[in-house]
């Protein structure tokens, strides 16, 4: 049984889909991932899988270059015939369908991982792209099994008219490896972990920490995470730069060692404009971290208002303040909703219970699916 996944980049099947190449081995199935290859190329061959390596721009908007990636996929998959195709996140949800209905590849998993910079953004480009991204995804999310990540793409792709839909709550987190840990009692440090983009509300993160200094508020104030060169709404690194350089918050760059840095965190945030599942939140929770997060979806689906952290309106760096300030200055209720955090880490977001309920969906396509 031969397994095709089509993501855009290396790094990002590592981070979320590498645990489920695996799974899908050791299932019995036959793995290669499609996806522009950059340094994670061999951490992804070392696994046991294969690479076809297959170069894409994200930002890309130019109608000829995008009608040469699904003419470039299809040739493909008629080449190599996948038994089944997985395409994760938007554009290959897009692209990696129209290559299938070429081809006649009719086993197909489309996992929409977010509805991206089109619905998250304000932007006249992303008002005129929605439309037709709409009339697309209504055409070809019929064919296959469809995963959403959150309740409100749930309800979007099934007012489509779309009917296989299956709510998979994210790509899962290792518990084990993710876990919590004494924390110093040192100025509480608020971490935001993500691509360095406005939509995850990083303006709105440095306006807070800005407005809690002004209040005399005792914090440090850290991005973790490199722009997003493939991404239109990157934020620049000259900007980044010149934050850190103003006091305005501490800019550590992409890093790799997550636990170690969730471990100097006492509070995780992300006033993201929209998710699928963000995979930093829910790293977050393992760790034991409180959260505070934006009322949007998909960062609504990992906290429970007072619970295990605190949501907050879209774009409102003053109601983020508000909530930032309650959790810096109040060990206890942070320590309190970190374990809360983990508990619903256990119960919900396991990368065994992802990877399982993932396989169950080949086996809706005709897939008897048995992990060795």
């Amino acid at each position: 049984m031969k397994l095709f996944f089509f993501v855009t980049e290396d790094w990002y099947f590592c981070s979320h889909r590498l645990a489920l190449g695996v799974a899908a081995k050791e299932a019995g199935f036959d793995v290669t991932v499609v996806t522009q290859v950059a340094d994670h190329g061999d951490q992804i061959r070392e696994a046991g899988l294969r690479v076809i390596d297959f170069p894409i721009s994200r930002g890309s908007l130019n109608p000829f270059a995008e009608l040469d990636v699904v003419r470039r996929l299809a040739k493909i998959y008629r080449r190599e015939r996948p038994d089944i195709v997985h395409h994760v996140a938007l554009k290959p949800v897009l692209y990696g369908s129209m290559a299938a209905w070429l081809v006649g590849r009719k086993k197909v998993v489309n996992a929409i991982a977010g509805m991206g910079w089109a619905f998250s953004s304000s932007s006249g480009v992303a008002k005129a792209l929605k439309p037709v991204i709409r009339g697309l995804l209504r055409w070809l999310l019929n064919h296959g099994e469809v995963i959403v990540q959150n309740h409100d793409d749930a309800d979007l792709v099934r007012r489509l008219g779309v009917e296989h839909v299956n709510l998979i709550q994210g790509s899962g987190v290792d518990v084990d490896r993710f876990h919590p840990v004494e924390r110093s009692h040192a100025p509480p440090v608020v971490m935001l972990v993500a691509r360095m983009i406005w939509d995850k509300g990083v303006q709105e993160f440095v306006e807070a920490g800005r407005i809690l200094r002004a209040r005399g508020v005792d914090a440090r104030f850290v991005l973790v995470g490199d722009p997003d060169t493939g991404n239109r709404a990157q934020v620049p690194q000259g900007v980044l730069r010149q934050w850190s350089k103003d006091g305005d918050v501490e800019w550590w760059g992409r890093r790799d060692d997550m636990p170690a840095v969730l471990e100097q965190a006492h509070i995780a945030c992300l006033p993201s404009y929209r998710e699928g599942m963000p995979k930093t939140l829910l790293e977050a929770a393992a760790a034991g971290l409180p959260i505070v997060t934006s009322d949007a979806p998909g960062c609504r689906e990992v906290v429970i208002d007072g619970d295990n952290g605190l949501l907050v309106p879209v774009k409102d760096a003053t109601r983020l303040a508000d909530a930032l300030q309650a959790l810096i200055e109040d060990e206890p209720l942070r320590s309190r909703m970190g374990l809360r955090s983990r508990a619903l880490a256990m119960e919900r977001f396991t990368d065994e219970a992802i990877i399982n309920a993932t396989l169950s969906v080949y086996g809706k396509l005709g897939f008897n699916v048995e992990r060795a």
